[in-house]
């Protein structure tokens, strides 16, 4: 299947014409060119779809979400948990069986929703436990695969209700490791576990062994949350860690002093470790910090974390609606720093699902999405409509006719 895509404006530059053969681009012309190209079998049998000057992005990286726990779609459910992350932990799973969660069928709606924001890669965290095994895991690879390779979503085996309180959980990570997943998680070493050092090292151990990622949710604040990324560096550079190690939220980074955390950030920086975050609004200015997190080599990726969920009743499925949250809430207003954002929210998003290029490149896999828009910058402040988003090569949504 071949696919031109003409007169549309990659990262807000001149119109070009843009060539999709299989799930590949493979050519990027002057608008009003395509019907030149010496290929007249690709030409003649390629579906032409007019961009009409739209600004061209590549599709929007998801660098975290759980699109297994979801309610979307079911009647309003009124949040009645308690406070803090043990008390919505509880009712999460005081409520999760009534209600089918999970299900491939609440997954794909999730799913769909992101796609219709333009998403095209995820990172999804799905919960793994006691009481459901690894069925979330199965229920989001059935979702994902009626896509049929449209929509790429790399696994993070969750351990939403603690590793170590729950004997049996790192034997369901192991498993899950074992099976295929990118990734594995952990939750809150101290704060969940209480044994910072014995959660880290389950999840080290795991990953020596099978190869897996590790990403780890981390809320404790401040000194608390630099002491435990400080572990889990200690034990990278012990082992030599090769597996990929990200730190979700991260909030501490952002909460130290600026010696530490310039120090700490250096280290992170020259393990490879990143960083993903759902830019909290209770934040404020205390996001995490960008130009730091870039001087010193530590990539970011953003994400939506839960939508609709036992936990919130919030979220759009809108990856790009989040890069506009961390914007705003940093106090970003520069061109650069809005274009860095976009970035972050697209073409710098790679590493986080598993690819070395994810933008409006040659030889690159064909994700792109359309909106109607002067520039990149221009995109995120206003966050208009997707009006074509494209997923390895096929039409995931179009609203052009």
């Amino acid at each position: 299947m071949s696919i031109i895509i003409t007169n549309v404006r990659p990262w807000g530059g001149p119109a070009q014409d843009i060539t999709i053969d299989g799930d590949t681009f493979t050519g990027f012309a002057d608008a009003g060119t395509h019907g030149t190209d010496a290929d007249s079998r690709t030409e003649s049998s390629a579906e032409v779809i007019d961009g009409r000057g739209l600004l061209a992005l590549p599709g929007i990286v998801n660098g975290h979400a759980h699109v297994d726990k979801s309610w979307l779609g079911l009647p309003w459910q009124s949040y009645g948990g308690e406070p803090g992350t043990d008390g919505r932990i509880r009712h999460e799973r005081a409520r999760r069986d009534e209600l089918g969660i999970p299900s491939a069928a609440l997954s794909s709606r999730v799913l769909d929703a992101m796609v219709g924001h333009g998403t095209t890669a995820i990172r999804s965290h799905v919960d793994v436990d006691l009481g459901i095994g690894l069925s979330g895991i199965d229920a989001v690879r059935e979702a994902v695969a009626a896509y049929d390779g449209a929509l790429t979503v790399e696994i993070v085996a969750f351990p939403q209700d603690g590793v170590l309180r729950r004997p049996g959980v790192v034997d369901l990570l192991r498993r899950a490791a074992e099976s295929g997943v990118e990734h594995i998680g952990g939750l809150d070493p101290a704060g969940i576990d209480r044994d910072p050092v014995g959660q880290i090292d389950a999840l080290v151990d795991i990953a020596r062994d099978t190869g897996v990622g590790i990403d780890i949710h981390l809320h404790d604040p401040a000194e608390l949350g630099v002491f435990q990324i400080e572990l889990l560096l200690d034990r990278m550079e012990r082992w030599e860690l090769s597996s990929p190690v990200n730190i979700a939220h991260g909030f501490a980074v952002a909460q130290v002093d600026a010696a530490g955390q310039r120090d700490l950030l250096a280290r992170m920086g020259g393990l490879g470790v990143t960083m993903s975050t759902v830019a909290p609004p209770r934040l404020g200015a205390a996001q995490l910090p960008l130009h730091a997190l870039r001087e010193h080599g530590v990539r970011l990726t953003l994400g939506t974390d839960g939508i609709r969920d036992l936990w919130s009743p919030y979220g759009t499925g809108d990856t790009l609606g989040i890069a506009w949250q961390f914007a705003r809430g940093s106090g970003l207003v520069r061109d650069e720093d809005l274009l860095d954002v976009v970035r972050t929210a697209t073409s710098d998003g790679a590493w986080a699902v598993g690819r070395a290029d994810h933008d409006l490149t040659a030889e690159a896999r064909a994700d792109l999405v359309l909106v109607d828009a002067e520039n990149p910058m221009d995109a995120l402040v206003r966050l208009p409509e997707r009006r074509l988003v494209v997923g390895g090569g096929r039409v995931l949504r179009s609203t052009l006719d």
